[in-house]
């Protein structure tokens, strides 16, 4: 049985409600039970579902492609098909939260090979005031906030959080997803090498090159703005 008997008009929160604050795990959820309850029709199940995982599925594909515009259809697409398969979750295999990185990766993964000639720069900033952006930044930028911050500082911080993302763009896919994956969505390594198929071995592996080439790129973009 679907989650409901009628197709949801609308299967995510508006970009408003998936932005406005940090994202916060939700582990008091019991998504095995969730899950049950929307396949047994309830629409109200269904719903805090998606505003469970609206927000980190949406700054996953931010992060990934760059782009508002996109990570909103993307994350919209995800969650079709999330409504479209929830009788194929199995949580004696894996977690929810697993289970739906997975298939977000999987239709990043598509997403990029049919836009791979359309890739540009410039759709860095579009949208990056209503983007994940600071709430959502990866680590190191969000080790330089403090609760109180003067407007030089905020400016500062939001400007390293653009090179932050034109850079991680620039990371080959390989090595972005896991990047992406350990630094802003916090999985541990199996977690990552479940999302991906491949060895622990190899997730730390290339979350080392991902740094690595993420660092690069951003002390060449620092000498190029000095």
């Amino acid at each position: 049985m679907s989650p409901s008997s009628d197709h949801p008009s609308r299967l995510s929160p508006s970009r408003t409600q998936a932005t406005g604050t940090r994202a916060t795990a939700t582990p008091e959820l019991d998504w095995a039970s969730l899950v049950k309850r929307c396949m047994d029709g309830d629409s109200h199940a269904w719903t805090e579902l998606v505003r469970g995982q609206h927000r980190r599925i949406y700054g996953l594909c931010y992060r990934f492609t760059g782009s508002a515009h996109d990570a909103e259809d993307l994350t919209q697409d995800v969650f079709l098909k999330v409504y479209g398969n929830l009788k194929q979750f199995d949580a004696a295999k894996g977690g929810f939260p697993t289970w739906i990185t997975t298939l977000t990766r999987n239709l990043l993964v598509d997403h990029f090979r049919k836009n791979r000639l359309e890739r540009a720069s410039d759709s860095m900033d579009e949208g990056w005031d209503q983007s994940p952006g600071d709430q959502e930044g990866l680590r190191m930028s969000d080790r330089m906030a403090s609760k109180e911050m003067s407007p030089h500082d905020n400016a500062a911080k939001k400007e390293l959080g653009r090179m932050v993302q034109a850079a991680l763009t620039k990371v080959s896919p390989e090595l972005r997803e896991a990047v992406i994956l350990r630094d802003l969505q916090d999985m541990d390594y199996k977690e990552i090498a479940a999302v991906l198929r491949i060895p622990e071995g190899t997730v730390k592996s290339r979350i080392s090159r991902g740094r690595a080439e993420l660092a690069r790129l951003l002390e060449r973009s620092k000498g190029q703005v000095m």
